[in-house]
């Protein structure tokens, strides 16, 4: 009896997707039945990477029905490729294309995470211009935002789009999903140049360790893949520097208000009283594992006052980063975590007083009439790192002295820094 494989999305209001069904049949070869929105310009393009990819496949005799609503190529091949083995054939290799140059790139451990896009990942219409918006990082979801019957399906389409998808300079990360599902996702995006994995619901180190060492065994190349725990239990919380410091791979650590809350039998609230206790334990675990602390996603996507008053509390709590559910989200994040114009002009002194005091060999940092602590000239350096990085401070700022200029997009002054 012939087997059917189908996968994708059906219907007049689907985009960017399409519906695959293959049937293998014993005889006959190829047949390709095609319906189309762009035939007319792509419709033989679209045949022959069928055909490619039944070959590629190893489907010599099949019938094979697509209903295209606008797929780009690694969707289309995904498709294909799923429905391929929803049909009983296992193919001795994947349908790959060839990676894109812009997908190459490595990410710096300490790069910014101000914001990071979480994109459901069996859902292509999202992808494309994703990285238009400037997030600091993509999140391609296999976890909560995919349904139980189409993570195959969703790790096909993530690694493909890895593959293909040019997110603008935003960090490539993927969410997998818990336990050993998870580590069977990292076998589809490893070879793949992901950037960074987010391993959701950590409580023990341990899972942390088990994550790095698959990685190790199948990474190709000399670019390291970064780690994210996400702590997301009571449990987790407890634990939280020992997650931070379980593998030197560990670049961030987040937390998951939704089933924080949900383990301790609370109701999350936008003031957040009840989760004080577990968003200090992560800052505090990540700041002495000298790792970066992520703050949870803002579920309101309507109330921007609520998310710029949520950054900033996040802000002055130690978190560095915050997770985004839509684009309109990200400028506010970025606007909200950024130093504002009077932290960045006493930064700016206190590291001149200190830079001068070190170059005549004082061993006392003086601002003024008032001393100036290690700790103090500490976090001055690090909100000049920070206004470099995103663009409020220019690189020739000690030149420039306190004059016009020294700011890229205004004047800062001794005053601003009262």
């Amino acid at each position: 009896m012939p087997a059917l494989g189908e996968a994708g999305q059906r219907g007049p209001r689907v985009r960017s997707d399409c519906h695959v069904a293959v049937e293998i049949l014993s005889s006959g070869g190829l047949q390709i039945q095609l319906t189309s929105k762009v035939e007319g310009m792509f419709g033989d393009s679209i045949r022959a990477l069928l055909r490619q990819g039944c070959e590629a496949l190893g489907v010599e005799h099949a019938s094979v029905t697509v209903e295209d609503r606008g797929a780009l190529p690694y969707t289309l091949a995904a498709r294909l490729e799923t429905a391929v083995r929803r049909a009983g054939h296992q193919p001795a290799a994947e349908f790959l294309l060839p990676m894109k140059e812009h997908c190459r790139g490595g990410s710096p451990a300490d790069r910014l995470r101000r914001s990071r896009l979480y994109l459901p990942g069996n859902e292509p219409k999202f992808y494309v211009n994703a990285g238009l918006h400037e997030p600091d990082g993509v999140i391609l979801d296999l976890e909560d935002s995919v349904a139980p019957a189409e993570k195959d399906a969703a790790r096909c389409l993530v690694r493909n789009a890895l593959r293909a998808v040019n997110f603008y300079g935003s960090e490539r990360m993927v969410r997998i999903n818990q336990g050993e599902r998870g580590l069977e996702d990292l076998d589809w995006l490893i070879p793949h140049n992901v950037n960074l994995v987010l391993v959701p619901k950590v409580e023990d180190p341990a899972q942390v360790v088990a994550v790095a060492r698959r990685i190790a065994e199948l990474n190709p190349s000399d670019q390291p893949v970064h780690l994210m725990p996400i702590i997301e239990s009571a449990l987790g919380a407890w634990k939280a520097y020992e997650i931070a410091s379980a593998h030197p791979s560990v670049v961030a650590v987040a937390i998951g208000l939704e089933d924080y809350t949900a383990d301790i039998g609370a109701q999350r609230t936008n003031e957040g009283h009840e989760s004080f206790w577990a968003r200090a334990q992560v800052v505090n675990g990540a700041k002495a594992a000298h790792v970066q602390a992520i703050d949870t996603v803002f579920s309101d996507v309507t109330d921007m006052e609520g998310l710029r008053d949520s950054v900033l509390e996040a802000k002055n709590l130690g978190f560095v980063g915050k997770g985004c559910i839509h684009p309109r989200q990200i400028p506010v994040v970025h606007e909200a975590m950024a130093p504002t114009a009077a932290e960045i002009a006493r930064a700016q002194r206190i590291v001149r007083a200190f830079e001068t005091a070190k170059a005549q060999g004082l061993g006392v940092v003086s601002l003024g009439s008032k001393m100036i602590d290690a700790p103090v000239v500490k976090r001055a350096q690090t909100t000049v790192a920070v206004a470099l990085k995103v663009g409020l401070l220019a690189e020739d700022w000690r030149d420039a002295g306190d004059k016009p200029g020294c700011r890229k997009d205004g004047v800062l002054t001794e005053k601003d820094g009262e």
